[in-house]
């Protein structure tokens, strides 16, 4: 026996591709957790010292690429603040000159866009301002085209969302996207086009635009058609995307991973039928190495049209990684490839990972390596990965669609095993192929396209009645840190291969995620949640068993609708499942204009409201003396009398909530004029939270109504910059001079104060404050 190896140290073999790519990722992830980022300098060291690490230390290869992870992500999200617009430039007229990104959005109102900045100027001096612009042009916009350049004047101020539970975070959204103002287009100064321009969303449009030529009767199926040969979105409404929730099949309506990797197989199909055609052609370059050029060509040209989405960037590198392989006749497993995709889009956007498209297209594409690599070859084992597929993103991304959206789609896997063959081998190649032959042989393309509108038009149909079936879609309440970990582990455990034991023990750790604790008030008391809808009013008020919302913010002419984005999502995610009471103070839209979306999402709500002629719902009255009583709160409405209803402001709704140990008052809009009456009616009791009428106009919050109420807190409810001044210097004045401490939802988010059956009011908690990110202003 030779024994010259003993002794000597194994040596160990490199960390595959996928371990690099989970290490790089818990680095960027970690940045995200932080309240705020750490110094440059610290970020530049930990770069630094990780690939040093890795370059002296093999063996701590996989912490030292976590350690450079870190300090790359960090040190990226650092440039991305600083790219922001100056605090001393919100709100000032400023010159720019910049390119029109993706595909403009306009209707008969405005006309909305992405402008990408190439020069800046504030009374002539240039400003180091670069970066994506969301703007607005109200008022005779004219048409914008893609890839334009024009020079504007602009009236900008930093990406700053609404902050509130179940809501969607625009502040993140706009880091990962590189948006560093959003504003609006002035009147006066320069608003010129400089240049036409020629890129890739020019054609894109172009091709949308030939489709609803197309189509000029069905609209609705000309606009899916759009997304999915064209990537563009712009005609899909709310209806649809109600659809494709309940149904879980909105990754097929875009252009997805899916259908950019069946255009490179397609490709490759076509070409492997060339080579058989000539089989000299082998003879100069072999088949499979002319295979993955061709199909990456194919999936880049595709990749294009569909705007490179993050889904689409993922597949396009996994076909790189592939093409790449293959040239250098290699054969790397999916594991490697995912992971040095992973790895590339990690190094060239670390952002990307607060993105919820990052996370579902790589957890989903991962646990299908993970699962659904192991089935047979043949017919049966096609079968076999198109069934099981189903179920492990079923399995595998409920945590996540919970995490970032709080619902999923419980009809979703059956849903998708139709519509996934459906829609991929007929419906996509059918319109890509329609689309190319639209603009130089129509005579072709328009009726291939009226087939593939055929086909999306019964696979629509069907979508839309499994949306409608009871319980096909589900929401959850806002899920906790511990109980998404625990459901993540959970999917894994249930998916490994067979033979590991109890794998079915897997699923009670998705109970915390699906069946949480939802913290309810104790009897005699309540919750009172003022929420973020920036200029306007919505206040949730919960006893144990009860709840009532007082207005839902506004519904602005764009569609933007307070009502079914803040209200509803915050519902939800407080889990409220049963709406018994929905307030409309009055009738203006600040107030009024969110309550059709909450009707509509809680249909057994009863109806109140003091102008029920300015209302599209059955209003019933609210008048001085109605009053009730749940799980021993009560609720009085103080005003208006019954002889003086439907004034506007000081007609409005007045609402006290009285428990034992603290009060509510919730007076909308009304004035001074009003208050005295409205102090008399509350009368004394225990200590009273405010919130101050009027969203702190100086027409309100008189010194005399402050004094007789003495709240021990006042709350405003206003939009950050609103136009109106709101809260007003004066009425800060009063609030202060009285000693009354005054938070404003425009800097606080929702504020929530829980009043204790037999204590005061606790001190109110805000959600800027308890969700702090370093992204948030």
């Amino acid at each position: 026996m030779d024994r010259r190896g003993q002794g000597r140290p194994v040596p160990r073999s490199p960390p595959g591709g996928l371990a690099l790519g989970a290490a790089l990722l818990a680095g960027v992830v970690a940045v995200q957790a932080l309240p705020a980022l750490p110094p440059r300098m610290l970020d530049v060291a930990a770069l630094l010292a990780g690939l040093l690490l890795a370059w002296r230390r093999p063996r701590l290869l996989l912490p030292a690429i976590v350690l450079a992870g870190f300090g790359w992500g960090a040190l990226r999200a650092d440039f991305a603040l600083d790219a922001r617009l100056p605090r001393a430039l919100e709100g000032r007229d400023l010159d720019v000159v910049g390119v029109l990104d993706d595909l403009p959005r306009a209707d008969a109102r405005e006309a909305r866009f992405e402008l990408r900045v190439e020069s800046a100027t504030l009374d002539g001096a240039p400003l180091p301002l670069r970066g994506l612009l969301r703007l607005a042009w109200y008022d005779d916009a004219p048409t914008l085209a893609p890839c334009e350049r024009w020079a504007l004047r602009v009236r900008l101020k930093r990406p700053r969302g609404l902050v509130d539970p179940g809501g969607f975070d625009s502040e993140r959204h706009a880091l990962e996207r590189g948006i560093v103002a959003v504003g609006y287009v002035r009147d006066g100064g320069a608003r010129r086009r400089l240049a036409q321009g020629v890129c890739i969303d020019r054609l894109r449009a172009r091709l949308a635009a030939a489709i609803a030529a197309a189509l000029p009767d069905d609209a609705a199926t000309a606009h899916r058609l759009q997304a999915l040969a064209v990537g563009d979105q712009r005609g899909l409404g709310d209806a649809d995307w109600d659809v494709l929730r309940g149904t879980g099949t909105g990754h097929l309506i875009a252009i997805s991973g899916l259908h950019v990797g069946l255009a490179g197989v397609v490709a490759a199909w076509l070409l492997r039928g060339l080579w058989w055609l000539c089989p000299a052609l082998g003879e100069r370059l072999p088949r499979p190495r002319a295979e993955a050029p061709a199909a990456l060509l194919a999936a880049c040209a595709y990749g294009a049209l569909a705007g490179l989405g993050l889904p689409t960037l993922r597949t396009l590198l996994m076909i790189g990684v592939v093409a790449l392989a293959r040239l250098s006749r290699r054969a790397p497993g999916a594991a490697h490839t995912l992971g040095l995709a992973l790895a590339a889009i990690l190094l060239a956007d670390p952002l990307a990972v607060l993105s919820a498209g990052f996370w579902l297209s790589f957890a989903g594409v991962a646990f299908l390596v993970l699962v659904v690599g192991r089935a047979p070859r043949g017919w049966r084992g096609l079968a076999h990965e198109l069934g099981a597929a189903q179920g492990v993103m079923a399995v595998a991304l409920l945590p996540l669609g919970v995490w970032f959206f709080g619902q999923s789609s419980l009809v979703g896997p059956l849903a998708n095993l139709v519509a996934v063959p459906f829609v991929s081998f007929a419906i996509v190649p059918l319109t890509l192929l329609a689309t190319l032959l639209l603009i130089p042989l129509p005579a072709l393309g328009v009726p291939l396209l009226h087939a593939a509108a055929a086909l999306l038009r019964a696979q629509w149909w069907l979508l839309e009645r499994m949306a409608a079936w009871p319980g096909a879609h589900g929401y959850l309440p806002e899920p906790g840190l511990a109980a998404f970990a625990l459901a993540s582990l959970g999917a894994l455990w249930l998916l490994l291969p067979r033979g590991v034991p109890a794998r079915g023990l897997g699923a009670l750790l998705f109970l915390p995620l699906l069946w949480p604790r939802v913290a309810l008030p104790p009897p005699g008391g309540f919750d009172a949640v003022v929420l973020d809808v920036g200029q306007g009013l919505s206040v949730l008020v919960r006893t144990r068993a009860h709840a009532l919302l007082f207005d839902a913010g506004a519904r602005y002419p764009s569609g933007f609708d307070l009502g079914a984005t803040v209200a509803v999502p915050a519902l939800h995610a407080l889990g409220v499942r049963r709406l018994d009471v929905l307030m409309v103070s009055h009738g203006d839209n600040d107030h009024a204009g969110g309550v059709p979306a909450v009707a509509a999402a809680f249909p057994q709500a009863r109806l109140l409201g003091s102008e029920p002629r300015r209302s599209p719902l059955p209003l019933a009255l609210c008048r001085a003396g109605q009053a009730w009583s749940w799980d021993g709160v009560r609720f009085r409405v103080l005003h208006p009398r019954a002889a003086q209803p439907g004034r506007g402001n000081d007609g409005a709704c007045v609402l006290l909530v009285e428990a034992s140990g603290g009060r509510l008052l919730l007076p909308s809009d009304i004035g001074a004029g009003v208050e005295p009456e409205v102090a008399a009616a509350a009368g004394a009791g225990p200590p009273l939270v405010l919130v101050a009428p009027h969203h702190g106009s100086r027409s309100a919050s008189s010194a005399a109504f402050v004094a007789a109420l003495h709240p021990r807190l006042a709350i405003v409810s206003a939009g950050w910059r609103n136009r109106f001044g709101h809260p007003h210097p004066e009425v800060l004045a009063r609030y202060a001079a009285a000693g009354v401490p005054l938070l404003d939802t425009a800097r606080e988010g929702a504020l929530r104060v829980r009043f204790p059956a037999d204590a005061a009011p606790l001190p109110a908690e805000s959600w800027r404050a308890r969700s702090r990110r370093y992204w948030r202003e």
